[in-house]
């Protein structure tokens, strides 16, 4: 009898991996022409700027209902001369492929880009686009055209000439148009630049204590186009922080977005949302200022998600080589605890240097996993620290349920497991198979598009049209209740690292087959319900008027984009995955 109850659990573990979905990310880079090579600049002097980019976004520019790309690039130093880089735009052609259409798009301009944001700021009904960047940022109009104008001076924006690194749209002030906060690193410059180094030898990127901190900027859209710098009046001015990443959520509850920001050796900052057009910083009060030992930690990218289901939004903050990722758990008191300490989350990512990060639901179980992108910033490292590597696998982080993570990354395929450079990371279902696809940048190296060869479980995409509320609908929340299980996911805008993902919520659904209830509250406070609305698609809910559009899911074992992936397939290993 004992022989055979020690042997129940090994039975159910295999037949677990006979039935196991069989999940890899496929990297299709190359197959779907994306041929984009990062200029970082570096020719040996190791200006601090060539290590930090690129960033990438996800947006549908064009509005087809598939989502194109955003690659950001820098640009040579003056006086050395070398071929000309911009920013690129690859259009998503329908069929596994991709087109770079960025100088007729009208977005060849020269800049050492960093960051991107997506949003419509206009409300006409196309997404544009903010390019964050050392020295002057550009804001692009989307004209409905296929075409981008730089409205930069006529939107109020032209004239900081900063360091600045993520952004995020968000209408702080729930006036239905979207503001602009923009994160801003050091006070740095090429007549300024400093020696360090870190083997006594030769000169490194020297980290940003040997630099002044610089506020980030709060820009408030006041209509017709144009933007104010409502930095100091809304009391979001800190000239100590070194911005590097950006999440909007609403950490307390009260229907009013606040504003994180992950700051690379100064403690994080948590602005609290006070509904009069200011701001309190609460970040320390709040927890999340400082690591469990009293150290402001290198934060780099963030993310903000409701992955346990209780209702509330938790963090993850990259950080620098043996600082490990940090799970900020929602307490639901104003208070965020550190699990990364007690969990395989912080055990992981010890000794990796985490920028892109996110939660999303790779294989639509229904729970938030945990994806980062790694990359040392010194191609030296391992002359002074054995245990750490200049180019790093990343981390995928399974979640069981329960509060636990398991990494499952090397069973997702062996070139998305492999060591690189990275910076940015964002996803999309690039293909309407309802399995969301991840996108990497990495420093001074190319691009990785990898697609979600997912497996059975069943999923709900949802996309907002804004009326009241402003266009996109960020800062919606969504609740989607299914059988036993409910969900809430607020639309963002920003999160991750100099990076945004697709502005569609992707719902997975596990087993069932249709979504009992469906709650979105706008930032308007109308707030809308539908029940028993079908697996299967994406529909797009309008503001006062429910679902105005639906549009079926691709078979996965079918369409021109399924096809001309499996041209050049591999076959897929299932991933052992015991819950």
């Amino acid at each position: 009898m004992r022989r055979f109850s020690l042997l129940i659990p090994v039975l159910l573990l295999i037949a677990y991996s006979v039935s196991a979905q069989s999940i890899q990310f496929r990297d299709i880079t190359a197959k779907a022409g994306i041929r984009f090579f990062h200029n970082n600049a570096a020719f040996g002097n190791k200006f601090l700027p060539e290590t930090m980019g690129p960033g990438c976004a996800f947006i549908d520019y064009d509005n087809d209902g598939s989502p194109d790309i955003v690659l950001v690039n820098g640009e040579n130093w003056p006086g050395h001369p070398g071929s000309s880089s911009t920013l690129k735009l690859y259009h998503n052609n329908h069929d596994g492929t991709f087109t770079e259409v960025t100088r007729k798009a009208g977005l060849a301009i020269p800049m050492f880009g960093l960051g991107v944001a997506v949003g419509d700021y206009d409300n006409d009904g196309y997404d544009d686009l903010f390019i964050s960047a050392l020295g002057q940022s550009h804001l692009f109009r989307n004209n409905g055209n296929g075409t981008f104008n730089d409205v930069t001076k006529s939107a109020g924006l032209w004239g900081p000439n900063e360091f600045s690194t993520s952004a995020a749209w968000v209408d702080y002030d729930r006036d239905g148009k979207l503001d602009l906060v923009v994160a801003n690193y050091v006070q740095w410059s090429l007549q300024g630049d400093l020696y360090c180094t870190i083997d006594g030898a030769h000169k490194s990127y020297c980290t940003p204590e040997s630099y002044k901190g610089t506020s980030a900027r709060l820009w408030h859209n006041v209509g017709n186009g144009k933007f104010e710098d409502a930095t100091q009046k809304a009391k979001f001015y800190d000239p100590t922080s070194k911005s590097l990443g950006v999440a909007v959520l609403d950490y307390d509850g009260d229907g009013w977005p606040d504003i994180l920001l992950a700051n690379d050796t100064q403690p994080n900052k948590l602005y609290l949302n006070k509904h009069d057009g200011t701001f309190e910083e609460r970040g320390v009060s709040a927890g999340i200022a400082f690591s469990e030992d009293g150290v402001a930690r290198a934060g780099m990218g963030v993310d903000a998600a409701d992955y346990d289901r209780s209702g509330r939004p938790s963090l993850i903050i990259t950080n620098f080589a043996n600082q490990m990722l940090s799970l900020y758990h929602n307490e639901g008191n104003g208070l965020f605890v550190d699990e990364a300490p007690q969990s395989e989350v912080g055990r992981a990512s010890l000794v990796t240097l985490g920028f892109g990060c996110f939660f999303f639901d790779y294989d639509n179980d229904g729970w938030q996993d945990i994806l980062v992108a790694d990359g040392h910033i010194e191609d030296q490292i391992e002359r002074v620290q054995k245990r750490v590597s200049y180019a790093e696998p990343p981390h995928l982080f399974r979640n069981l349920g329960a509060g636990k993570f398991q990494e499952v990354t090397a069973s997702l395929g062996t070139v998305f497991a492999s060591p690189r450079v990275a910076r940015g990371a964002a996803y999309a279902d690039i293909d309407n198979d309802g399995f969301l696809d991840v996108l990497f940048t990495t420093n001074g190296g190319r691009a990785y598009l990898f697609h979600n060869e997912g497996g059975s479980n069943h999923s709900l995409r949802i996309k907002l049209a804004g009326t009241k509320s402003n266009r996109d609908g960020i800062g919606a929340v969504i609740r989607v209740t299914s059988g036993k299980d409910a969900q809430s996911k607020m639309l963002r805008s920003g999160s991750s690292y100099l990076s945004q993902s697709e502005l569609v919520l992707t719902f997975g659904l596990g087993e069932q087959t249709k979504a009992d209830a469906i709650e979105v509250r706008w930032p308007s406070c109308q707030v809308e319900k539908l029940s028993n609305v079908n697996a299967g698609q994406t529909i797009t809910i309008e503001e006062g008027k429910g679902v105005t559009s639906s549009r079926s899911y691709s078979k996965p074992t079918s369409g021109p984009m399924h096809q001309a992936i499996a041209k050049s397939a591999t076959p897929v290993v299932p991933a052992i995955r015991p819950r």
